[in-house]
Order: structure tokens, then C-alpha cells, then sequence
């Protein structure tokens, strides 16, 4: 893992693409800006997760479907 400090105003730039620029910085709470393109999904951590653990439920359920068709 790369750790790096910026201030407010500062940016990181990963790749020629995308850019993370922190905003602004109150108490124990960081803004950031992130600019990319529209093609990359960019989302929180939590939420990404629950995409994830969707997408793995909805498989299972449609491997189910398939065999259960299968033996009919």
C-alpha cells in the first residue's frame, strides 16, 4: 500500500486518467474529489460490497434455476 500526505488542494494522479484531489479536511472527516472517466466505476467501499454480495446471490440463484430445469 502506498501511503501518501496531501493538503487541502492537492491532488494524486494514478495513471494518465484519473485524478484524487482532496477537498477539504474537518475533525476526523476527509472530502475528496474524484475525476475519471465515466467508463470506471468508482464507488465506496460498503457499497461495493453490497454490489458484490448481489451479484454473488443472483448467480447462485440463476446456477439453482439451471439445474433445476436440467432435471425436468
Amino acid at each position: 500500500m502506498l501511503v501518501l500526505t496531501r493538503k487541502v488542494g492537492e491532488s494524486v494522479k494514478i495513471g494518465d486518467d484519473i485524478e484524487l484531489k482532496v477537498l477539504s479536511i474537518d475533525g476526523e472527516q476527509i472530502k475528496l474529489g474524484i475525476d475519471a472517466p465515466r467508463e470506471i466505476a468508482i464507488h465506496r467501499k460498503e457499497v461495493y460490497l453490497s454490489i458484490e454480495q448481489e451479484n454473488s446471490a443472483a448467480v447462485e440463484t440463476s446456477v439453482d434455476l439451471l439445474n433445476f430445469l436440467k432435471k425436468e
